[in-house]
């Protein structure tokens, strides 16, 4: 009876007409995601930095929701916030809310995508990119989504919501995405808004190329374990030891 409820679709259409409403009919919401979405848009760290700021005390509390936020509004740019946060309260910090407000944002896509299914996805994306991370996530399998977390140019919303479609579970999900995303959050956050021309450059092919080494190793594990004979030969050397 449970599941029943929480399958229904008018539950789900109601909560949707209740988020809708609240942004048209509650002006301060309305308000705070359009000044949010200009911030992000525009790519403006100072401007991040400032936005972040001027809530004072709240700030930490403002930028972990600006991240979720960003999350759900594909594709909005992250580094920005995290950058954001480095400047703001420190690299140890600032990485720390980064990447469990990142976490947060993930585990809502993946939770919108499994309850609401493609459609309602597509709204929230495109039908292409989610086409393109299909084909990824067809090639790679379970281990899709942590190489995707490594790649800085693979996005990392879209990324979740394809995942919520799939049959993938969703705790095999949450820690390749925390183990995927540390990385890149960490030298963000160190790096913070030095981050720019060819130090960008540099930092963005240091990822590429331990997505590629993780690659590597494991076409080489799949490629052995594949090979006639190969469990076998591996028992043998066992025994002789």
């Amino acid at each position: 009876m449970q599941n029943r409820f929480w399958r229904s679709p008018w539950l789900k259409v109601a909560l949707i007409l209740i988020l809708v409403g609240i942004y048209y009919l509650v002006e301060p919401v309305r308000a705070a995601s359009n000044q949010a979405v200009t911030v992000l848009s525009t790519v403006n760290l100072p401007a991040a930095k400032e936005y972040i700021l001027s809530f004072g005390i709240w700030a930490p509390v403002v930028s972990f929701l600006l991240m979720v936020f960003q999350s759900v509004a594909a594709p909005l740019p992250a580094f920005l916030i995290t950058f954001a946060n480095a400047g703001l309260f420190g690299w140890v910090k600032g990485a720390i809310l980064s990447w469990s407000s990142a976490m947060v944002g993930a585990a809502l896509c993946f939770g919108i995508a499994r309850w609401y299914g493609r459609g309602v996805v597509e709204k929230f994306t495109t039908h292409r990119a989610l086409k393109e991370v299909d084909l990824f996530f067809g090639r790679y399998g379970k281990w899709a989504v942590l190489i995707a977390r490594l790649l800085p140019f693979v996005s990392f919303d879209i990324v979740s919501y394809a995942a919520g479609l799939t049959g993938m579970g969703f705790w095999g999900f949450f820690w390749a995405t925390g183990l995927g995303q540390l990385p890149a959050t960490i030298v963000y956050s160190y790096v913070g808004d030095m981050l720019v021309g060819s130090a960008r450059t540099f930092v963005f092919a240091l990822l590429i190329l331990f997505a590629l080494s993780v690659l590597i190793f494991m076409g080489r594990q799949i490629w052995q374990d594949r090979q006639p004979g190969a469990k076998t030969a591996q028992e043998g050397a066992d025994t002789a030891r």
